[in-house]
């Protein structure tokens, strides 16, 4: 067997969802010259494809953590980065709905949080109000977030790898990381597939994705106490057969692990539901029709028309967490040289939901720490 060819690289970035592609084009766009190792053979097909296409406004993180700065900043910068390119989105609005009036108390917590955050577009509506938006809606009261929207995800990849390679960078399909070694020259990776190399770069980000608690324990040199744990909170969705008669994304009050079972639409006008919450040992991603009658219920609290039978198994994604069930939510982890000492090096563990929509600005605040 031959020893595999060995090459030096400036920056390397472990994983093309769509954050691995908006740090890597970020890192393109400051003169690094940049490669990204994909262990599959296409761009966000694992968590980066499996979401609700939600923009997120800002509403729910504690303030001051990395979820709710970065969903607020993210989201003006996707914003923009959508009308600059003429990406598929709209501002569809999002009613956050009391759907009794033992919830009313929770809607005037979840308006003050919001602003604490730094989100102060929320308007409080009746339910008499909320109704006239959305006739089929039932709601004791309501807030509506007008800067809440859609976006097609995969667009939006396609455009963060046209703009990397552009600038020089490139990805590595079919290409996953075996192993790696800190070294005092440098990082040094060793990545499969049916090309296998050994790479040496100034810079290595690992944005694995679910791969990136077992990418980091293969890292020889690095701290074990760096590492967190992983967890698999698995989330399953059901689309509904025909028109939703909603135009805007409507949820419940948010329960302990999510958001609650709400309703989202693609940029067709189709609805989707979910994703509800399952923690499991390890991804799996087929969806228990068995799981729908749950939702029925559930959805009824806000849509009571909604019919028997209406709704069909979707897709599932996994939230990639690193507390277990039951535990307060965790704050992104954005690990650069201060927090493990390790020059060159920046781990991201726990980039669930807002990940997608602060997808921009933690790409900025990575390609920061490695300036």
């Amino acid at each position: 067997m031959h020893s595999p060819e060995e090459h030096a690289v400036d920056c390397v970035v472990a994983g093309a969802g769509v954050v691995g592609l908006a740090i890597a084009r970020a890192l393109a766009l400051k003169g690094h010259e940049v490669l990204v190792l994909e262990a599959t053979g296409l761009v966000g097909s694992d968590t980066s494809a499996r979401n609700s296409e939600v923009i997120h406004a800002g509403i729910y993180y504690a303030p001051g953590t990395l979820k709710a700065r970065l969903c607020v900043e993210g989201r003006a910068a996707l914003y923009a980065y959508c009308e600059a390119r003429g990406l598929p989105h709209r501002r569809a609005g999002k009613l956050i709905v009391a759907s009794s009036g033992a919830e009313l108390d929770k809607l005037a917590a979840i308006d003050a949080h919001a602003r604490a955050c730094g989100v102060t577009d929320l308007q409080p509506l009746t339910g008499a109000e909320a109704r006239a938006l959305e006739p089929a809606l039932r709601a004791e009261a309501a807030l509506l977030s007008p800067s809440t929207g859609i976006i097609d995800s995969h667009a939006l990849m396609l455009a963060l790898r046209g703009d990397l390679e552009d600038t020089g960078g490139m990805i590595a399909f079919n290409a996953p990381i075996l192993a790696g070694e800190i070294t005092a020259q440098g990082i040094i990776i060793d990545v499969g597939g049916d090309e296998p190399m050994r790479l040496s770069c100034a810079r290595f980000v690992n944005a694995a994705g679910h791969g990136a608690v077992p990418l980091a324990r293969a890292l020889t040199g690095l701290p074990t106490e760096a590492v967190p744990p992983a967890y698999f909170c698995k989330g399953s969705y059901f689309t509904l057969s025909g028109r939703a008669p909603f135009t805007r994304l409507i949820y419940p009050v948010p329960e302990q692990a999510g958001l609650g079972v709400h309703l989202t639409l693609d940029l067709g006008g189709q609805a989707r539901f979910g994703p509800d919450t399952e923690w499991i040992d390890a991804p799996d991603y087929t969806v228990d029709p068995a799981r729908g009658a749950g939702f029925y219920a559930a959805i009824r609290r806000y849509w009571p028309a909604l019919p028997d039978g209406a709704l069909n198994p979707g897709y599932a994604g996994i939230r990639p967490k690193i507390v277990p069930a039951g535990a307060p939510a965790a704050d992104f982890r954005i690990d650069g040289p201060e927090a493990h000492g390790v020059a060159g090096l920046v781990q991201l563990f726990g980039i669930e939901s807002p990940g997608l929509t602060a997808s921009l600005a933690i790409a900025d605040m990575v390609a920061e720490k490695l300036s």
